[in-house]
C-alpha cells in the first residue's frame, strides 16, 4: 500500500479544481471560468486498491492585489512545502493553441522557482484537446524538462475521461509506502457548512461578470440540520453599494437564481432538503481586512483549524 500527500499547484484556470473533481468522481471544488476561484486549500482523498492519494488543491499563484490574494499565494505555497508529491499543472492556453510554437508560460517559470527543489514532482499539461495537431506541444513539453526535475511529464485533457487515471498512475508511482493517512470513507477534511458558502459562492462566479465575482465573499450565519431538512442562512458581502445592486439584480432576480442554484448544489452533496436564505451586505475593503479575512477562513498559512472529524463529508453521502 502506498500513501502520499500530493499538493496540485499552478497558475489560474489550468484545471486544477476540475482534476481534483475528475479523481474524486465527485463535483466536490467549485469550478468556474473566473481566475482565482478557489481561495483555500481543499482537502479530497482518493482511494484505489493499491495506494490512497490526499490531494490538496490550492489557489492559482497570481500576483496578489490585496491581503486576501497574498494569503491565497501563501496558503498555496506553504501546501506545497509540507507535501509528499507535487502536481504541476499547465495548460496549453486559448492563445498559445493559436500560434504556431507553444511555448511555457512565464507565470509558470516564476512558479516552478518558488517551489520545493527536493519534492519528487510530475508535471500535466492540460487542454492539450485544443490543439490539432498534437506534435506542437512537444517545445513545451522539452521546456518543462529543463526548468525541472520531473519524474513524469503527462500531457492531458480532462474532458478525456481516461487521461485522469494515467495522471494519477503517475503519482502513486512516487507514493512512498505505507499506511494510509486518513479512513476509508473518508472523502475531505471540511464540514459541510464550508460547502454550503462555496457553493453560494460558485452560484455568484456563475451569475456576475466584471469586479463583482472577485469582490464577493460568503459567510454562513446560520447552519441547522435536521434528518428531513437543512436550514442554512448566509450573507453575501460586497464592497460597494454598485455591487450590491448586481448581486440583487432588478427586483432580486439575480440573488434568487443564485440561491435557486447554489441550493441545487448543496441538496445533492448533502442528499436532503434545504432552506436556503441569502442576504446581501456591504462590507467595505473586506479584502484588506485581517480580521474579516479570518471571520471567512482566510488565516495567515498555517492556521488553519481542522474540522471535527464528526462535521467532516464523507465518501457515499452522494452519488
Amino acid at each position: 500500500m502506498r500513501f502520499a500527500t500530493v499538493a496540485i499547484v499552478g497558475r489560474a484556470n489550468v484545471g486544477k479544481s476540475t482534476f481534483l473533481n475528475a479523481a474524486l468522481r465527485e463535483p466536490l471544488a467549485i469550478v468556474s471560468p473566473r481566475p482565482q476561484t478557489t481561495r483555500t486549500n481543499l482537502l479530497g482523498v482518493v482511494n484505489r486498491t493499491d495506494a490512497q492519494l490526499a490531494f490538496l488543491d490550492t489557489p492559482g499563484l497570481h500576483k496578489p492585489r490585496s491581503e486576501l490574494g497574498r494569503r491565497m499565494n501563501a496558503a498555496a505555497l506553504e501546501a506545497a512545502r509540507l507535501a509528499d508529491v507535487l502536481l504541476f499543472m499547465t495548460d496549453v492556453n486559448v492563445e498559445g493553441a493559436r500560434r504556431k510554437a507553444l511555448s511555457l508560460h512565464p507565470e509558470d517559470t516564476e512558479l516552478l522557482a518558488r517551489l520545493p527543489e527536493r519534492t519528487p514532482a510530475v508535471a500535466a499539461v492540460n487542454k492539450v484537446d485544443l490543439c490539432r495537431d498534437k506534435g506542437r506541444v512537444l517545445p513545451l513539453l522539452l521546456e518543462l524538462e529543463k526548468a525541472r526535475e520531473f519524474s513524469a511529464i503527462v500531457p492531458v485533457s480532462l474532458r478525456d475521461e481516461g487521461d485522469v487515471p494515467r495522471l494519477l498512475d503517475a503519482l502513486v508511482a512516487l507514493a512512498p509506502e505505507g499506511e494510509p493517512g486518513h479512513a476509508g470513507e473518508t472523502l475531505t477534511d471540511r464540514p459541510t457548512s464550508y460547502f454550503a458558502a462555496e457553493y453560494v459562492r460558485e452560484s455568484v462566479l456563475l451569475a456576475t461578470r466584471a469586479e463583482v465575482p472577485h469582490a464577493v465573499a460568503v459567510s454562513i450565519d446560520e447552519f441547522i440540520e435536521a434528518p428531513e431538512l437543512v436550514r442554512i442562512r448566509a450573507t453575501l458581502h460586497v464592497e460597494k453599494p454598485g455591487q450590491r445592486k448586481i448581486v440583487v439584480g432588478t427586483g432580486g432576480t439575480t440573488i434568487r437564481d443564485i440561491g435557486i442554484h447554489a441550493r441545487k448544489r448543496i441538496e445533492a452533496l448533502i442528499e436532503r432538503k434545504v432552506h436556503l436564505e441569502l442576504f446581501v451586505r456591504i462590507t467595505p475593503s473586506w479584502r484588506d481586512t485581517p480580521r474579516m479575512l479570518a471571520e471567512l477562513g482566510h488565516e495567515p498559512s498555517g492556521e488553519r483549524a481542522k474540522a471535527p472529524p464528526a462535521a467532516r463529508a464523507r465518501r457515499g453521502r452522494k452519488r
